[in-house]
């Protein structure tokens, strides 16, 4: 499987220019948390999520072609804090992707983030429309966005920016998303919300992160099968980027991205790497995030545990 996967993915961003039949691009687990929510109707959380995973895996976001055992791997995990009279739900929303490693039975994190500024107003039963062109809610605008950026990291990991078509449409979602004044978008005001998000991987300053995306997993991880070394090599040139983007943007959530999806990964990763490779990796990191200190020095030591 992961063999068809990584040739649908370089088949696709050579052949640009051919539009497939349209085929789903997301295996998505939606659950609802509302257990902090008190004197209102439980039914309309179950309907909620059966819209929301109705709009996930049934929606074709892409003209891409995909098998369905080659659907991305992600998971939406919303926890509901309040509901106000006017139908508005506050709370967080957990973001989560994978994708397979070449030639192992192993799936690693691209996407691990936390979005803290969830506000969108439902009335129970009511359709979600998906429209590419126009924003027809604040919670499909949401779907959308993650949607798009799990598909436009995705591609970025089997090919060189091969998501730029999906980061065009994140950027579409963001522009439609800013005219409405609603929460959790506006450039500048938090650097951790979906603008911030866009300006990471998008921003000429940044932007490199996308190419770390990729010589991480396709000639780092994807690699090791092949040859341990070599693809542990590849991925320790990659950390460097992390430390350009934080030279000019400090505060990018970009790094907390990376951070939340490749820590536990790096650990088992520099497990049998060389001591002047792991103390290296070590030297990268801790400048980078000194309050990990435990899992950095379980790199720094060769130790998963």
């Amino acid at each position: 499987m992961t063999k068809s996967r990584i040739l649908t993915f370089l088949l696709y961003i050579l052949t640009l220019g051919i539009i497939y039949p349209h085929a789903q691009e997301l295996n998505c687990q939606v659950e609802i948390n509302s257990s902090q929510v008190q004197g209102t109707n439980k039914s309309v959380f179950e309907t909620l999520q059966g819209a929301i995973n109705d709009y996930m895996n049934t929606n074709k976001f892409t003209n891409a072609q995909f098998a369905p055992n080659e659907k991305i791997e992600c998971k939406l995990f919303f926890t509901i804090k309040e509901v106000k009279d006017d139908n508005t739900f506050t709370g967080d929303l957990q973001i989560q992707s994978t994708r397979p490693v070449y030639n192992s039975s192993y799936t690693t994190t691209l996407l691990n983030f936390k979005d803290t500024k969830i506000d969108f107003t439902y009335q129970e039963n009511e359709p979600l429309v998906f429209s590419e062109n126009s924003m027809e809610s604040q919670l499909t605008a949401i779907l959308n966005f993650y949607a798009y950026l799990i598909i436009a990291l995705d591609f970025d990991s089997f090919s060189p920016r091969g998501g730029n078509p999906w980061f065009d449409k994140v950027e579409q979602v963001v522009r439609f998303a800013q005219s409405t004044g609603e929460t959790g978008w506006k450039a500048f005001e938090d650097n951790k919300n979906r603008s911030a998000i866009l300006s990471a991987f998008t921003d000429p300053s940044t932007s490199q992160l996308r190419d770390m995306v990729y010589n991480y997993h396709r000639k780092g991880l994807d690699e090791m099968s092949v040859s341990p070394d070599k693809g542990r090599a590849t991925i320790t040139e990659s950390l460097e980027t992390l430390k350009k983007v934080y030279a000019v943007a400090p505060m990018s959530v970009g790094l907390s991205m990376f951070k939340d999806a490749k820590l536990d990964e790096l650990v088992n990763v520099y497990t049998k790497g060389t001591q002047d490779e792991r103390e290296r990796v070590y030297e990268i990191l801790y400048s980078l995030y000194p309050t990990e200190q435990t899992r950095l020095n379980m790199i720094k030591a060769g130790k998963n545990k």
